[in-house]
């Protein structure tokens, strides 16, 4: 009996990998830090029964409609906007992520963007390996505090809840917008909900933690960004596309806000001379939110288990979607 095959969009780990030789075929692209072509990924799909794709490799129309014996795309991610998930319940395939295990990961990161970008931390030490400390002086590299401040998040799901707890450490203030509203937060958290433009209005710090969808693509624009304070500092650590980079652009280089630490952008990957990548007044990140050991293995596992389950005929671990 033919085995099934699978696809999956990058070098893993063999001891990862291992489960799945032994009921299925399985191919992996064999570049761990370079994106399969796309005409590549459609030939593939062509024999797939599984596809196992990183958060950036777009799963649309063209790969759906070439597999024909695809049953299940197991994202290696929380956020699944690179697929078609409509086109995939249209013609009966399976599509999951890893949600849960990559949460308090990264929270730690979106946590650490905002003090690296409040506290100067990437300026000052490129200050120091370029030899141009010379003196203490009462302002140098001075940056704002974040202790008693306010902190807005936007998109108060399972990683917004995490950093509110962190932000609760540090004695912030806690705002937050949503969808609608979460009591567990605001009865444990002490959490505030506000209105969108009210949150921007009285935030220092405004975090975004919204998934993508056709509501939140550009929610950052030009009149967002002039709602905010001019000391407030933006931070985005969900995706790029939630925020118009035009529009965040001008209002750094105008002063409407002081400063922004991001993780994510619009077109990934960015070059280095990306216009908000060249400013003093950001911290940019290449997308590595839940980027340690631990969690990237536990997102690799939970995947492949995925596409086990759905192979072995039981139903998988964390479907996105629906097959009637």
């Amino acid at each position: 009996m033919t085995k099934p095959y699978v696809f999956i969009t990058r070098k893993l780990p063999e001891d990862v990998i291992a489960p799945l030789l032994a009921i299925a075929e399985v191919e992996m692209w064999p570049h761990e830090d370079m994106a399969v072509p796309h005409d590549v990924l459609v030939e593939k799909a062509k024999r797939a029964t599984a596809i196992l794709p990183m958060v950036s490799d777009p799963i649309d129309e063209d790969v759906l409609s070439a597999g024909s014996a695809l049953q299940v795309v197991a994202n290696m991610g929380v956020g699944y906007d690179n697929i078609d998930v409509a086109a995939a319940t249209h013609r009966g395939i399976l599509v999951c992520n890893t949600p849960d295990v990559l949460t308090d990961t990264t929270a730690d990161l979106t946590f650490a963007l905002l003090l690296a970008t409040a506290r100067r931390l990437v300026e000052a030490a490129e200050f120091l390996k370029e030899g141009k400390w010379k003196s203490w002086s009462p302002f140098l590299l001075a940056g704002a505090d974040v202790h008693h401040k306010t902190i807005g998040i936007v998109g108060m799901g399972n990683i917004g809840q995490a950093v509110a707890k962190r932000a609760k450490g540090f004695d912030m203030n806690i705002l937050y917008y949503n969808r609608s509203r979460r009591p567990e937060a605001e009865e444990k958290l002490g959490a505030i909900y506000r209105p969108f433009a009210d949150l921007l209005a009285e935030s220092d710090f405004v975090v975004c933690l919204t998934p993508l969808t056709s509501e939140t693509r550009h929610l950052f624009n030009r009149e967002a960004f002039q709602q905010m304070k001019k000391s407030a500092i933006f931070i985005n650590a969900a995706r790029g596309a939630v925020v118009d980079e035009q529009a965040l652009y001008e209002a750094l280089v105008h002063g409407e806000i002081a400063a922004a630490g991001l993780d994510v952008f619009e077109n990934e990957p960015v070059a280095a001379d990306h216009p908000l990548v060249s400013l003093p007044n950001v911290v940019a990140l290449p997308h590595i939110g839940s980027a340690t050991y631990e969690t990237r293995r536990t997102m690799m596992t939970l995947a492949r288990d995925n596409i086990i389950a759905v192979l072995e005929g039981r139903p998988p671990l964390t479907p996105v979607n629906r097959i009637s």
